[in-house]
């Protein structure tokens, strides 16, 4: 018999979250499911990354609980750190050692070590071949993006999170990155992703939240939102090209000012 908790890797509730007097994130809650990819929006200063902190452990919160793969993160950390896999915005590794030996190192901490042709034939599959020497800021942008994310997941977590994990890549490495991430997908594990790129909420995520001042404002599927949304007069305003778009509704929503 299947229960709600089977049926979502990640629960939301009440969450909230203070740095002193300030209130970031108020009162957020949302879930995310097996197999799905799960996108958090939000202008700068929004909430976004608080509450991803607070999902990771970084952070303790005032109000709310988390529970990740079915462990609560405050009180039982360990296992729910273990159940998540996480690429930041920016990531950087030890600056002696070449790809390969990172591989290595991170496969090793994970518990899952691998000798030097599985991991030859990893960096084949993530068109690596022909940088394991290399060292980490030898690669491009999106090679480093690419190995990023295999770190991140090479212990085949049930969720992973990704803080704007296209933002300054080309064209042909975002659709790269966004193959791997739905691979993830198809394997019936969750991502919960952070994005400034509407291109890529529709493109990727099964639903989305629009976060703004702390708060959940928005929650469905890029077109459920869209459909809902197209008649609102502060959509309609935002709106360039006449038809209603994903990135009309956001800035109908958040508003036009622009966040520091």
């Amino acid at each position: 018999m299947t229960t709600e908790q089977d049926e979502y890797i990640l629960k939301v509730e009440g969450l909230g979250v203070n740095y002193g007097s300030f209130e970031a994130v108020k009162d957020v809650g949302f879930k995310v499911l097996q197999g799905e990819i799960f996108g958090l929006l939000g202008p700068n200063g929004a909430g976004k990354t608080s509450t991803l902190s607070a999902i990771e452990c970084l952070v303790k919160f005032k109000s709310g609980s988390i529970l990740l793969n079915g462990f609560d993160v405050q009180q039982q950390p360990l296992q729910a750190k273990a159940s998540m896999g996480v690429q930041l915005q920016s990531t950087s590794f030890q600056a002696e050692l070449n790809v390969i030996q990172i591989l290595q190192l991170y496969s090793g901490i994970y518990g899952v070590p691998m000798d030097t042709e599985q991991v030859k034939a990893l960096l084949k599959e993530i068109s690596l071949a022909d940088a394991g020497k290399k060292k980490f800021s030898q690669l491009s942008g999106g090679q480093q993006q690419r190995l990023s994310l295999v770190i991140a997941t090479i212990h085949n977590p049930k969720l992973v999170l990704l803080d704007e994990p296209t933002t300054g890549l080309d064209p042909q490495s975002r659709r790269q990155l966004w193959e791997r991430i739905e691979a993830i997908k198809a394997r019936g594990h969750a991502v919960l992703l952070t994005t400034h790129s509407m291109e890529e909420a529709e493109a990727v995520c099964d639903r989305i939240a629009i976060v703004d001042h702390g708060r959940v404002i928005a929650i469905d599927t890029p077109q459920a939102l869209v459909d809902k949304y197209r008649d609102d007069p502060e959509v309609i305003a935002a709106s360039r090209r006449g038809k209603i778009t994903l990135e009309d509704v956001f800035i109908g929503l958040t508003g036009k000012t622009v966040r520091a």
